[in-house]
């Protein structure tokens, strides 16, 4: 007869912890009545040794990322972001399931959800699922900033659902993608900034991201560090920078045509 000996408590695999909500309330979208989701910003590395890029596309942002700052690193804070995530990779549709069934309550019914507070869309799965929960709450409305414009273009774009607005965020990898037509929204040095280019700011309401007039202007957080390293630049106008010295880095390395058939 076989006995079976139980391994003691510290030894048994235990089951993740999973959040019991989902979606909160962060100070500034608290004014404006809109609840939010949020992953870690730009990348991560979770409790068991995986690090996971959380916004594949980001660019210049990632120098002036109001969510890699201030208490967005404080522990419980952090801890809680990389709970979401591990949820997203671990369990998709245990967590589409729960997301979907927390949006099922009164208080969210003709409220506004907005998709990251920090990080993006970072994988076609991840975006897919986002879009089966916005079809299945046709009562709540949801929104974005994001710079996955070419991943937008392929699975949003064709065929959106009616309750789903975006603006495409400069400051990304994928700005050179950005059409004339797109709603965009710009990372302005100040409100001064915003107006005299004849743009038009959120800092009111974050929902005039994608319901007031475009295009988009954002004031720069106030933190020191990031104001110097932004200046008297947009994002859009810092990556355009960053771009052109990489392409000038490109062109510089690469040998003439002549050149290159005498070395062959």
């Amino acid at each position: 007869m076989t006995t079976c000996v139980s391994p003691p408590p510290s030894l048994r695999p235990r089951r993740p912890q999973r959040p019991r909500r989902l979606l909160g309330q962060n100070t500034d979208l608290r004014r404006s009545g809109v609840w939010s989701w949020t992953l870690p910003a730009l990348a991560t590395r979770l409790p068991d040794g995986r690090t996971v890029r959380t916004c594949p596309a980001a660019g210049v942002c990632s120098q002036a990322c109001y969510a890699r700052s201030g208490h967005y690193n404080f522990p419980a804070v952090l801890a809680r972001h990389q709970a979401n995530l591990a949820y997203v990779l671990d369990d998709l549709g245990g967590w589409q399931r729960q997301m979907a069934a927390e949006l099922s309550h009164e208080r969210f019914r003709g409220g506004w959800v907005r998709v990251h507070d920090a990080g993006d869309f970072f994988s076609d799965h991840y975006l897919a699922a986002w879009l089966r929960i916005i079809a299945f709450r046709p009562a709540v409305n949801f929104y974005c900033y994001t710079k996955e414009v070419a991943r937008f273009r392929r699975l949003v774009e064709p065929a959106p659902p009616a309750n789903f607005r975006w603006v495409y965020s400069f400051g990304g990898r994928e700005d050179h993608l950005i059409r004339p037509e797109d709603r965009v929204a710009d990372v302005f040095p100040d409100e001064n900034a915003i107006h005299a280019a004849g743009w038009h700011s959120q800092d009111e309401n974050d929902l005039l991201a994608v319901l007031g007039p475009a295009p988009v202007g954002i004031p720069a957080n106030n933190i020191p560090q990031y104001r110097r390293r932004q200046g008297s630049r947009t994002f859009r106008q810092w990556q355009a920078e960053l771009d052109a010295r990489r392409s000038e880095g490109r062109r510089a390395r690469t040998p003439p045509p002549g050149r290159l058939k005498d070395a062959l």
